[in-house]
């Protein structure tokens, strides 16, 4: 299994054209041959449909490796397994959970490892739904709030109603609607319900 992680990306839009997406680095370089002085410039990470200020420092986004950091050099030896990447954090618990984990096998740190994975493949498809659905709306509120229809695409877009959201975006700019329909790819449901 490759731990390499992929590359952040995002989308630049001046007004609402797209000019430039791919990784920050490519998209800083095609940026750098554009005239951006009559503003306008937007743009977007597509991993969160956050809006980025532009220029970014060098490097932007940090590498996921730096999200922790480093151990001390001269640190005590540590409990645990940091060599696997096991980070201790705090966590909050009534007296009965703790009661519970106690009892369980492997002690609290394993059975709350086993429950985190088991909803994380519990709850893949619908945690995947909802970031979707929050990059999305992210992206659609910064660029696309004056637009005509935008209320009633956002109730369309958080109802996961692939078919109305087209309607309401229909008349917005092309870019910004092949855009949208992107981020939020990952938002509908894949076959209607029947209930």
């Amino acid at each position: 299994m490759d731990a390499t992680p992929s590359p952040a990306h995002c989308t630049a839009f001046l007004g609402a054209r797209r000019v430039a997406f791919g990784t920050y680095d490519e998209v800083a370089r095609a940026l750098s041959a554009l005239d951006l002085s009559a503003g306008g410039l937007l743009v977007f990470d597509d991993a969160t449909g956050a809006q980025v200020d532009h220029p970014w420092p060098a490097g932007y986004p940090a590498p996921a490796e730096d999200a922790v950091p480093a151990p001390a050099a001269a640190a005590a030896p540590s409990v645990g397994r940091p060599r696997l990447g096991v980070v201790a954090r705090e966590v909050t618990l009534l007296p009965r959970h703790w009661t519970w984990l106690a009892q369980q096998p492997g002690g609290a740190s394993a059975a709350l490892r086993r429950l985190v994975d088991e909803a994380r493949r519990t709850h893949a498809e619908r945690d995947g739904q909802r970031q979707a659905t929050e990059r999305a709306y992210r992206f659609m509120s910064a660029i696309g709030g004056g637009f005509a229809g935008f209320e009633e695409a956002s109730r369309a877009l958080f109802a996961h109603d692939a078919q109305a959201l087209a309607r309401h975006i229909a008349a917005w700019p092309p870019d910004v609607q092949a855009h949208l329909v992107w981020l939020a790819r990952d938002a509908f449901d894949a076959a209607p319900s029947t209930d």
